[in-house]
């Protein structure tokens, strides 16, 4: 009789763990979906807030020296007590073409851009052309396994770059060399993404000497390159620092991380399709920026080319 009862108790005492695991896994689920669309935000906002004020005072360079002077606020401390020795191993020379791909010169490339073209346009671009590189060199490279629903998107992707680029009339010439310059973007980071892959290189390393190396030069890219501090006010600065430096340097990593380590890589990557689409809105909200029909259509095309084969994946990890 008392071994029954000590049976049902330890039975009860598992139902209630089980429980209280169950609950405690929904709830970090939820917190990741969360973080995901937080990221997604923060994205938007940085392409339009850089948009914002390339239209006022600042200059690319300001917004990308901000970037990097908020970014280095939070990563070098960081850098200083437990990556130097990471560093070391790396190399001086793999960090510095690491950080001439993602670093100083990635932001400029984007900012100059935008100054040119919409934000709607960035945010469309640099995502839809790092995935097309990034399928394109770890083809030529790694020699990656390709599945038919992958190359049905980036054939997708493929053709709304093409229509976003040159479908949309006369009328988007001034903007096709900003347009340009979100590719090549992509370009930058999709080869810094095959060598980080080839040099299997740590995520928070490559973080680390990519903001380190990009703080230096920016003493003298302050002297060089026109600026336009010093007539901006001191909160459209500090806002620049925030949303580029903290928010968009910073927080977006983490919470993207969190999302990956909670959800796994598969479905975390569900959120970056959803970037063209936040930044489109924003755009038309805050700065009255309307994509045509026409790239309305492409960045359609582009976001179901970059989540096609994401769906592929997703459904076959949940596959028993």
């Amino acid at each position: 009789m008392e071994s029954r009862s000590t049976t049902a108790r330890t039975r009860v005492a598992m139902e209630v763990y089980m429980g209280r695991s169950g609950e405690a896994e929904r709830r970090k689920t939820q917190l990741a979906i969360i973080a995901g669309l937080l990221m997604v935000g923060i994205t938007a906002i940085q392409f339009v807030a850089a948009r914002f004020s390339l239209r006022e005072q600042l200059t690319a360079a300001d917004i990308s020296a901000l970037r990097f002077a908020g970014a280095g606020l939070i990563f070098l401390p960081i850098l200083c007590t437990a990556g130097l020795t990471k560093l070391r191993a790396l190399g001086w020379r793999r960090a510095s073409i690491l950080a001439a791909l993602v670093g100083l010169p990635y932001p400029l490339l984007i900012n100059w851009g935008l100054a040119h073209a919409p934000a709607a346009h960035a945010a469309a671009l640099c995502p839809a052309s790092i995935v097309f590189c990034s399928f394109v060199f770890s083809r030529l490279v790694f020699k990656d396994v390709v599945s038919r629903r992958r190359v049905i998107g980036i054939a997708a992707i493929i053709a709304g770059l093409l229509i976003f680029i040159f479908g949309s009339g006369p009328q988007a010439t001034d903007a096709a060399f900003g347009d340009l310059l979100f590719v090549a973007s992509g370009v930058m980071f999709s080869t810094y993404a095959i060598l980080v892959r080839r040099w299997a290189v740590d995520p928070v390393t490559a973080t680390a000497a990519v903001v380190l190396l990009s703080c230096l030069p920016l003493p003298l890219l302050h002297g060089l390159a026109p600026s336009g501090l010093s007539v901006a006010s001191a909160s459209e600065i500090g806002a620049q620092i925030v949303i580029q430096g903290f928010l968009a340097g910073a927080a977006a990593t983490f919470l993207y991380t969190y999302a990956i380590r909670q959800l796994g890589p598969q479905i975390a990557s569900l959120f970056m399709p959803c970037i063209p689409i936040a930044t489109a809105l924003t755009g038309m909200a805050v700065l009255g920026e309307m994509p045509t029909p026409v790239q309305l259509a492409a960045i359609v095309i582009m976001t179901m080319g970059m989540l096609l084969p994401v769906l592929q994946k997703s459904s076959d990890f949940a596959r028993p």
